[in-house]
């Protein structure tokens, strides 16, 4: 995904009606000893950050429980859609564990650091409507019939996306995850050399010329 041109946005959603995902099989993490977990773990945390560096936008669409590693798994993604029955919590406190897939870090970094440790201390389930009150999540929307509503909403938000020009999204997205993690002043650097780099681009050429000639912009990523 991360090298093929034609990907503009990528959607997470799940197989299983009901659950976006469950987090770890803990009757297989028993049966590891204490060096597997680690390494379980760590690869875990790579995945997450792997799918966090995606160049391209993430939804992560739950329709169902995303809990511990699964919320995890939401939380790299750039963006949140939930159903508001969805259930979703970082429970490791109450397995004798601590959130060790991004949890720690991406959950504050969402909500504030307040409620996120809140939430990381109680080990508290929420469903997608106190989700979207406290901004863990873009929407929530009513279930549907068949299941799928946050699904079909992270559908729409896509094709949201889709028209704009792919190379200064994607821009757009580096400046804001680098700049994030620095002062504001270099922040503004980071922005700066994001959008030197996208001043040369046909895509930004045929931007202005759609605006003059008040048509429809025909993006193709160059």
């Amino acid at each position: 995904l991360r090298f093929d041109e034609k990907v503009r946005v990528v959607v997470f959603k799940s197989q299983v009606k009901g659950v976006f995902c469950a987090g770890a099989d803990l009757k297989e993490r028993a049966k590891m000893d204490d060096a597997e977990v680690g390494l379980f773990v760590r690869r875990l945390r790579n995945l997450m950050d792997e799918i966090a560096a995606l160049p391209v936008p993430t939804i992560a669409a739950i329709d169902g429980y995303a809990l511990g590693g699964g919320l995890e798994l939401a939380l790299a993604c750039d963006l949140r859609v939930a159903a508001s029955s969805a259930k979703m919590g970082l429970i490791e406190t109450t397995r004798g564990l601590l959130p060790g897939a991004g949890g720690t870090q991406r959950l504050p970094r969402c909500v504030g650091i307040g409620l996120a440790k809140e939430l990381i201390f109680t080990g508290r389930q929420i469903d997608g409507q106190q989700a979207f009150s406290m901004g863990l999540v873009n929407h929530s929307v009513p279930q549907n019939s068949e299941g799928d509503a946050a699904y079909q909403r992270a559908l729409a938000l896509a094709k949201e996306i889709l028209p704009q020009a792919p190379f200064a999204v994607k821009m757009g997205k580096l400046a804001i995850n680098r700049g994030m993690e620095v002062d504001i002043a270099s922040g503004m650097a980071i922005e700066g050399m994001c959008y030197a780099q996208n001043i040369p681009t046909r895509d930004r050429q045929e931007g202005m010329a759609a605006f003059r000639e008040k048509r429809p912009p025909r993006f193709i990523g160059k």
